[in-house]
């Protein structure tokens, strides 16, 4: 019974991985189809006649669909968010979660309400405050206003509450300070719930259209999700064009999740040990 049991549920796992893997797949192979092949019906399951067409369509990109430099954009705002959302969550969670003061009880319910109001809510004056600040049409505006992370805050704080406080007290008898407890013993004891964290936030930065189609205006300072857009339309439907820079747009999310999958399990699992 317990071996029919196992065999059952190894298939029905490997039934999920293959929903989950075969789009990426057919999106790898679409690439290096003709675009006659891409659309034939019935579809065939490998390019009968390989091509790189559609990559050197992208990397032979003009000054009007500038793949790479998308991408390095992309990367950019991705990871300069990430950066901030660490240092400004990492410090208010551990103010919530370790410091005693007036009225911290009502800043963390602010703060979690903050999580249930929708983000299209905030699109307004959030561009209002980047255009005074001179930010348009540039990569300022995709950093800067996501840095201040309601669940990030909510995230370490949970994760800095299951750590032992019997290390700060040790910390605090050799004469260490706030500052130094802080980035000498929660910091280095909390690398998976950060690397977490810092997965989260760039792949949310990495994923974003709605919010660079309103601030970016020249095709030079465009990320990815925009660019790819304009893609498709400066090429009609090429489909293999359009899955070749779905690849490369998720080349750099696959290599982070690779490298912190096992940050990622050990943080969601310790972060809610405690509340």
């Amino acid at each position: 019974m317990g071996r029919v049991r196992g065999i059952a549920w190894y298939t029905m796992l490997s039934g999920l991985s293959l929903v989950f893997i075969a789009p990426v797949v057919w999106m790898l192979i679409t690439s290096f189809k003709t675009p006659d092949e891409a659309t034939r019906v019935p579809p065939t399951l490998l390019p009968q006649s390989p091509t790189t067409g559609a990559y050197d369509t992208i990397f032979s990109g003009g000054s009007q669909t500038p793949v790479l430099r998308w991408f390095l954009n992309s990367m950019l705002a991705a990871t300069g968010q990430a950066l901030l959302v660490l240092a400004v969550a990492s410090m208010a969670a551990y103010a919530l979660a370790r410091m005693e003061f007036r009225g911290k009880r009502a800043i963390f319910a602010l703060i979690i309400a903050t999580m249930f109001v929708p983000s299209f809510v905030l699109i307004i004056p959030n561009f209002l405050m980047v255009d005074r600040l001179g930010w348009l049409d540039s990569l300022w505006a995709l950093i800067v206003p996501g840095a201040a992370s309601a669940f990030g805050v909510f995230f370490l704080r949970q994760f800095f509450q299951s750590l032992p406080r019997e290390l700060e007290e040790a910390a605090v008898l050799e004469g260490a300070n706030s500052w130094q407890i802080f980035t000498k013993v929660i910091l280095p004891l909390s690398k998976p719930a950060l690397a977490t964290l810092a997965v989260i936030a760039f792949l949310t930065n990495w994923n974003d259209f709605i919010w660079p189609v309103y601030v970016l205006f020249s095709p030079g300072n465009f990320t990815l999700p925009p660019g790819l857009a304009i893609l498709q339309g400066a090429y009609t439907i090429n489909y293999p064009v359009i899955m070749a820079g779905a690849a490369i747009a998720s080349i750099p999310v696959l290599i982070l999740f690779v490298i912190a999958q096992r940050y990622i399990i050990e943080g969601v699992s310790r972060s809610g040990l405690k509340g």
